[in-house]
C-alpha cells in the first residue's frame, strides 16, 4: 500500500479505511495475509485508532476476517463461497451495466478503453495485483453511470471477499490466456446492445469462475 497524505476534507479514519480497503478490493493482500494494527498505522503515519476502526469496518464488511489468534487477515477462499459469490456477481452486474447504458457517452466510452488498455499491459507484463486492481476500476468506472447505489454497494462487497483470491489465482495461472469480454462490453455500449453489454458482463464473471476452478483443482 502507497501511504499518502489524507486529502484535505476526508477525516483521517475515514481516509485509512478508504485505503486499506482498496488495497483488500485490488487484491493486496494474499488470502490468509494479517494485517496488524500497529503496522497500518506506521504505514500510514496515523494513530492507532483510526487504524483499529479501519479493521473493524472491514471485519464486519466480511473484507477482514479474525484469525484464532486474534489478528485480522484476509480471507480464505473455498470453493462453495467463490461459486456463490460469483452466482452473485453474475446477477448484479449485468443489471449494473443494463441501468447505466442509458447514462452512458462517449467520454465514459473513451475512459473505458483508456482502463482497458491499461489491462491489456498488464496482461503482458503478468502484474496479477495491477490486473485485479485495474479490471475493478474498470467495472467500477461503468457501473457509476447506473445511479444504483444500493446495488453498487453489494457488488462492491463481494470484490472485497474476492479480490485477495482472484490475485492468488491470477499470480498462480498467468493473465495471458484472459479474453478480452471487455472489449466487447465497451463495443456493446458504443452500439446500445443492452443483450450484448450484459452477456460480455456476464461472460466476464464466468471466465474468472473458470480460472478459479482452475486454482482450486491443482490445490
Amino acid at each position: 500500500m502507497n501511504a499518502s497524505t489524507p486529502r484535505a476534507g476526508i477525516p483521517t479514519h475515514d481516509w485509512v479505511y478508504r485505503t486499506l480497503r482498496r488495497r483488500i478490493m485490488g487484491g493486496g493482500l494474499a488470502p490468509g495475509e494479517a494485517v496488524t494494527l500497529r503496522g497500518l498505522a506506521t504505514e500510514l503515519s496515523v494513530s492507532m485508532t483510526p487504524a483499529r476502526e479501519a479493521v473493524r469496518r472491514l471485519v464486519a464488511e466480511r473484507a477482514l476476517e479474525m484469525t484464532p489468534t486474534g489478528r485480522a487477515a484476509a480471507p480464505r477462499m473455498t470453493r462453495d463461497r467463490f461459486e456463490e459469490l460469483t452466482q452473485a456477481r453474475e446477477l448484479l452486474e449485468p443489471a449494473l451495466a443494463i441501468r447505466a447504458l442509458p447514462n452512458a457517452d462517449k467520454m465514459l466510452s473513451n475512459r473505458l478503453k483508456e482502463l482497458n488498455s491499461q489491462l491489456d499491459t498488464h496482461i503482458a507484463s503478468g502484474d496479477a495485483a495491477a490486473y485485479v486492481a485495474g479490471n475493478a476500476d474498470l467495472h467500477a468506472t461503468l457501473y457509476a453511470r447506473a445511479n444504483a447505489p444500493a446495488l453498487m454497494a453489494l457488488v462492491e462487497s463481494i470484490w472485497l471477499q474476492t479480490g485477495p483470491f482472484m490475485r492468488l489465482v491470477y499470480g498462480r495461472l498467468g493473465t495471458q490466456s484472459l479474453a478480452d469480454y471487455h472489449a466487447i462490453a465497451i463495443a456493446a455500449l458504443d452500439s446500445g446492445d443492452e443483450a450484448a453489454l450484459a452477456e460480455a458482463i456476464r461472460a466476464d464473471v464466468r471466465q474468472g469462475l473458470n480460472l478459479a476452478e482452475d486454482a482450486f483443482q491443482q490445490g
